[in-house]
């Protein structure tokens, strides 16, 4: 045993650790460094369905129905395997109508009905009231256990000395705490959702640290606990998932589809899954982290109950509190209030974001239209700001569902396991899958249908589940369960209509959701949707085909901005309303001074702004209060959806033409840009040639005329300028037809004759064409060519003429004595380099891109004669027509001096441009 003190102590520091955490993440959240943004959190937030009963109840479960425990965790890791899409609409839903709630999402599904969305919220309490029982119970009995040794309280004891009160009394504060301090219209809570984030690692660390200890500290491993199981008849059987009869599998499936209702309904999941979400695409990394959590938690569940049952074989211990009880039989204290401490925080967790949904729900659509309906929100009562009451109504919210759940422990509490209280409130809120799930896809659901399915299937679960529970409890006549009433033997609740054979849980959930669907659906069919109901249904289950932008406001009729403001600034507050309008403003191209009109979308506006802090039904009837509305029928909804729709068209054609021209106009610019740019190298090139043509022009007319006037020139300086009026007229020649050369490559007129050619002979040729050429210069030619290589793809002329333009390049700026030039080639799999290196001055810093220019020519007049500056750009063109490409290479650090141009080219080119013939 520990001291009550000790336990109490530390049971607070944790609770006040949590505070800690939910603080941080809000101070966090004020200066938009979300601590909740992340997938991760996200997913362990929707661990709170991991409570007090799988703590203890699981175990329990386990230890009388051996696999029996699973089915309640295997319907929701289904939910999220197969069914994330399904909660990823449900986000879109909720974020693009400010949904708070899951009261709030049905109600405004069926027409924003202020009546659904009161049943719904009874529902609720109603449904969560038995787990709230369970939490107080676990944790109490925990207590109780840690404190005295035994588990079991005294009999008929006091509220002032039942430390169960006193839990319910701390949780609610706790409650408050972290869900119910301020007033969000967006309903997020940030601390609250990372508190429990960090509460499901806690729980998880120390459900896994009891069950390590069991297992290798109790036992000898799982090998050894499972052999020593089998070895047990009365124990053998719980390691077989068939036993219960023939009507096992029903059980089996039941426990599934009413475990994977409630992970997608519970109002503590709805809130942590849909309101709190940050971002829909979480979904897809919750989707298989869930699942694996809830893997991870449940690992040691039958293991514990097994070695549970081993280890108190006299059976004076209850297999409910095997997780606290095992530690301390072994003297491991510490263990035990580590694991208690685990399990106050699942059940901490789960009251708080219960009670925070449950709240919200009783203040939004109990409080506030009871307040409204008896008009003590009316100009003589109204507050000038509504949010301290409305806040005020949800801690008050808190504390009631607390006490009430308090009542129920109270009353049936030693009736039930743990394990069958939580499974009577899972079935309570499974009534909410049919009309939710029918909402997203059915466009013809209807609100009758809607109240029709939850009163006649809440009805079922009432007369077949929590009347039982309550006689079985003795505070009703049991009677009616043996003889059914007034005598009546098929309206037996635990046998209804004759059907036998299913266990109380499985035989409720069988007729009340069978009831529930029948009643939804008949109804709906029988009487077609108001417009208020039709456009609520296409909104929802078209709520992926339309933008936020694009979706229709189904509303009509007169309203005054001032008074819309006003409304505003009752429920929002004084400061946040300026925000919004500024906002609104902004949105809409307006000044922020300027009055808005009071217009259709206007008033969506202010109506979406309010269901974020009342809900959706009350922000409707708010709304309306200060506003004329029209009624629609479902031919206005209709026609309304064919304006959208055609606007949405137009829309949609204005953007496309309007994309259309930008793109026209964007390649007109471009076009017209490229015409300058030819325009002006057309000019460059006029220019560039006349000033080509002319220098050797001017040269042989000069010279002409001196040998034409003057007769007496000696025989040996007549055969010097006959000599330069030769090389000018060759130069004059040459620059033509590189002229016509560059026009045609260019034009795409060119003649390409493709055939395979010989690498090293094409070599050897161009070296001995140019061998004069380097013998009048005094230059040596050095060759470093392989032995063989492949056949080359290519116009053998036209890469001749790129080897005597490279050659002879360098042989114009080599050294007039030790003049070298070295040609060298190499082939790999892709294809040829070929490289020509001088050991001449080198091209001139700054000119390595000009030299690729039209005639330039960096090294100025050389002693063979100046060149055309053409070279090296028909070069480059002829290259890059067979895929290759044409480059200087940079001088290595520490290198001689000179210039190597090389290029490479494919073995099998794509070629660019126009093809051979």
């Amino acid at each position: 045993m520990l001291p009550a003190p000790l336990v109490i102590g530390t049971s607070l520091a944790y609770l006040l650790l949590l505070v800690g955490v939910a603080y941080w993440a809000d101070r966090r959240a004020a200066v938009r460094r979300s601590v909740i943004a992340r997938p991760s959190v996200y997913a362990l937030s929707m661990a709170v369905y991991c409570t007090a009963w799988t703590y203890f109840g699981s175990v329990e479960r386990a230890a009388t129905g051996g696999m029996w425990f699973l089915p309640i965790y295997l319907g929701p890791t289904l939910a999220m395997v197969l069914g994330w899409t399904m909660l990823r609409k449900m986000i879109r839903i909720a974020k693009t109508h400010r949904i708070t709630s899951i009261a709030d999402f049905i109600a405004s599904r069926y027409g924003k009905s202020q009546l659904l969305a009161t049943l719904v919220t009874l529902v609720a309490v109603v449904g969560i009231v038995p787990y709230i029982a369970l939490q107080l119970k676990a944790v109490s009995s925990g207590y109780a256990l840690l404190t005295s040794g035994s588990a079991v309280a005294p009999a008929h004891l006091h509220w002032s000395q039942d430390s169960a009160f006193y839990v319910a009394l701390s949780l609610a504060g706790f409650a408050i705490v972290f869900g119910a301090r301020h007033l969000d219209t967006t309903e997020r809570h940030e601390g609250m959702v990372a508190a429990i984030a960090f509460e499901s690692l806690i729980k998880l660390a120390g459900f896994l640290c009891v069950g390590v200890f069991v297992v290798y500290g109790l036992f000898g491993g799982l090998g050894d606990i499972f052999a020593q199981a089998r070895a047990r008849p009365d124990l053998a059987a719980l390691l077989h998932a068939e036993q219960g009869g023939a009507y096992s599998w029903a059980r089996w499936m039941g426990l599934m589809v009413l475990a994977l209702c409630a992970a997608l309904v519970l109002p503590r999941q709805f809130q942590v899954m849909v309101v709190e979400n940050v971002h829909e695409d979480h979904v897809r990394r919750a989707s298989w982290l869930f699942p694996l959590y809830l893997l991870l938690i449940n690992l040691f569940v039958l293991p514990i109950a097994l070695g549970g049952l081993l280890y108190f074989s006299s059976g004076v211990h209850n297999p409910e509190h095997f997780v606290l009880s095992l530690p301390m039989a072994a003297g491991q204290n510490a263990l035990a209030l580590f694991v208690f401490v685990g399990g106050l925080s699942a059940a901490t967790g789960m009251v708080i974001v219960e009670t925070v949904a449950v709240s919200t729900m009783v203040s939004n659509e109990l409080a506030l239209p009871l307040l409204l309906r008896l008009r003590l929100l009316d100009a003589a009562h109204q507050p000038s700001d509504f949010t301290r009451p409305l806040l005020m109504i949800r801690r008050a919210a808190i504390v009631g569902v607390l006490l009430l759940g308090y009542v129920y422990f109270q009353l049936a509490g030693d009736a039930y396991a743990l394990a069958s209280i939580g499974l009577i409130s899972f079935a309570a809120v499974a009534q909410f899958a049919p009309v939710l799930l029918g909402g997203m896809y059915w466009r013809g659901g209807t609100r009758a249908g809607a109240l029709a399915g939850l009163i006649v299937g809440f009805g079922v679960w009432v007369y077949t589940l929590m009347l039982p529970s309550i006689a079985k409890s003795g505070w009703l006549d049991a009677g009616f369960l043996t003889a059914g009433p007034w005598g009546i033997a098929w309206l037996r609740p635990e046998s209804l209509w004759g059907l036998q054979g299913l266990d109380s849980l499985t035989h409720s959930l069988f007729w009340s959701l069978l009831t529930n669907c029948a009643a939804y659906v008949v109804v709906s069919l029988w009487r077609a949707p108001s417009g208020r109901e039709a456009s609520q249904a296409l909104l929802f289950v078209d709520v992926f085909r339309r933008g936020t932008a694009q979706t229709p406001v189904f509303w009509r009729g007169r309203a005054d901005a001032a008074e819309l403001k006003r409304l505003c600034e009752r429920f929002l507050g004084a400061e946040k309303t300026r925000e919004l309008w500024r906002g609104y403003a902004k949105q809409a191209g307006l000044p922020a001074d300027q009055a808005l009109v009071p217009d259709a979308r206007l008033v969506q506006f202010v109506e979406a702004q309010l269901a974020g802090a009342v809900g959706s039904a009350s922000a409707r009837v708010l709304v309306a209060s200060v506003s004329d509305e029209e009624t629609l029928s479902q031919g206005d909804v209709l026609a309304m959806l064919e304006e959208a729709s055609q606007l949405r068209s137009y829309s949609r054609a204005l953007e496309t033409k309007s994309r259309s021209l930008e793109k026209a106009t964007s390649e007109l610019r471009s076009a017209n840009e490229q015409l300058k740019s030819l325009d002006r190298l057309k000019d460059d090139f006029m220019s560039s040639v006349t000033h080509e043509l002319r220098t050797p022009l001017t040269s042989i007319r000069a010279l002409a005329e001196i040998l034409q006037g003057d007769a007496e020139v000696p025989p040996q300086q007549r055969q010097r300028f006959v000599d330069i009026i030769v090389q000018e007229t060759e130069r004059l020649t040459r620059l033509v037809n590189q002229v016509l050369d560059m026009a045609k490559i260019e034009s795409g007129h060119i003649d390409w004759r493709l055939a395979d050619i010989d690498v090293r002979a094409l070599l050897e040729k161009a070296v001995a064409t140019t061998a004069a050429l380097l013998s009048d210069r005094g230059a040596e030619m050095q060759l470093d060519l392989p032995d063989a290589l492949p056949p080359l793809r290519a116009d053998p002329d036209r890469l001749l003429q790129v080897l005597l333009n490279l050659i002879s390049n360098a042989a114009k700026f080599v050294p007039p004595q030790g003049g070298r030039v070295q040609l060298r080639a190499r082939g790999d799999g892709q294809g040829l380099t070929v490289c020509v290196q001088d050991n001449g001055p080198g091209v001139p810093a700054g000119h390595e891109r000009l030299i690729f220019d039209r005639f330039h020519q960096a090294g100025g007049p050389t002693p063979g004669g100046q060149g055309t500056g053409l070279g090296l750009p028909i070069s480059q063109h002829i290259v890059a027509h067979f895929g290759g490409r044409l480059w200087l290479e940079p001088p290595a650090p520490g290198a001689p001096s000179g210039a190597c141009f090389c290029f490479w080219l494919p073995w099998h080119p794509a070629f660019s441009g126009d093809t051979a013939p």
